[in-house]
């Protein structure tokens, strides 16, 4: 079993960057089969609570509002003819910006569900006494003239761990923390002079969660990067665009013939414009004018989808409303709005 203690800077990470989604679902993958158990200090749990809404919040709403900004720039002072096209593209931009935004929300729940399936650990009285002692040397992580009691402490809580660990058991401990345990003006993917005999063949220092995965399980890290990167590749703001318009044609279309039926069964009268009553509206009565933007309008919609206005089934129309009515929610609308 592989025993990992994981830096709170490392988590942070994980649910922010999108990108490491498969890294994630590696380390769940191998939690369930009972193959890698955490080492979960009080102080990493606490941290991650702390900040957790800080890094969905900046997932999304500062790429968010830096491109409102653009927008608005380009619409106030753009030339004409490139601004609708930059204007299109920087909606599509924020779009799946606030996707990641949501994506992280998703990363954060998961990363929970990982703390609830191990068991935290307090400090030990023991490790109080090695911190105190480390802070008073002026050791790593004490060495840089800052409050770095939180990093001492799962330093000092990971080197009872691994003193209790047995063969072939191995552990890893892994931080993006670099300045605070890594060698200074060095490799930063060696460990601090200071925390050297912490690490060997049994004991990893780690700046990368993924390399520790890959080298522990590279199949199955394979198998899920390819599985979640197909899966994460999120509809473009314009294909859902461009396929509401559809669905919003073949929906009117369908309701006008149902108006050319009412009129062609005389349930409903076309008058005159000069005949027309104003300021009511009639359920049997509509206006020449009206009837005949109507028929102009089909006849656009008929040109622009020739062999796609059904008729159709219950089923198919039914899939057609409930499509219409999806894509209308994601963009914002209520539910079932389907007005055209």
């Amino acid at each position: 079993m592989l025993h990992l203690l994981i830096d709170t800077s490392v988590w942070l990470d994980l649910a922010k960057d999108h990108r490491q989604q498969a890294t994630l679902a590696c380390l769940e993958t191998l939690m369930e089969q009972g193959q890698v158990a955490l080492i979960l200090p009080e102080t990493v749990v606490e941290e991650f609570q702390r900040n957790k809404d800080r890094v969905v919040r900046e997932s999304s709403q500062s790429l968010s509002s830096l491109f409102r900004r653009v927008k608005d720039t380009v619409e106030r002072f753009g030339e004409d003819g490139a601004k609708l096209d930059v204007v299109r593209r920087l909606d599509e931009i924020d779009h799946r910006v606030m996707m990641l935004g949501e994506a992280a929300v998703g990363a954060v729940s998961r990363i929970e569900a990982l703390f609830a399936a191990s068991v935290p650990l307090s400090a030990s009285e023991a490790v109080k006494v090695r911190l105190a002692d480390r802070a008073i040397q002026g050791r790593a992580p004490f060495h840089r003239q800052k409050n770095s009691a939180n990093d001492a402490v799962l330093i000092e809580q990971y080197r009872e761990e691994i003193d209790a660990l047995k063969l072939p058991d191995r552990a890893a401990f892994v931080t993006h923390n670099v300045k605070d345990f890594s060698e200074v003006s060095g490799d930063i993917r060696r460990p601090h002079a200071d925390l050297a005999d912490l690490f060997g063949e049994e004991s990893i220092y780690s700046t990368s969660l993924s390399e520790i995965l890959g080298a522990f399980a590279p199949e199955l890290l394979e198998e899920v990067r390819f599985e979640t990167e197909w899966s994460l590749d999120y509809r473009r703001l314009p294909e859902i665009i461009e396929a509401i318009g559809e669905l919003t044609d073949k929906v009117w279309y369908n309701r006008h013939w149902g108006l050319r039926n009412r009129v062609a069964n005389g349930e409903i009268t076309i008058v005159e414009d000069k005949d027309y009553p104003v300021g009511s509206y009639p359920q049997d009565l509509m206006s020449r004018r009206t009837w005949e933007g109507a028929l102009a309008a089909a006849g656009k919609v008929e040109v622009r989808r020739p062999n796609d206005l059904g008729p159709w089934t219950d089923f198919e129309w039914g899939m057609i409303n409930g499509k219409l009515s999806a894509l209308r929610w994601v963009l914002g609308d209520d539910w079932d709005m389907l007005d055209t």
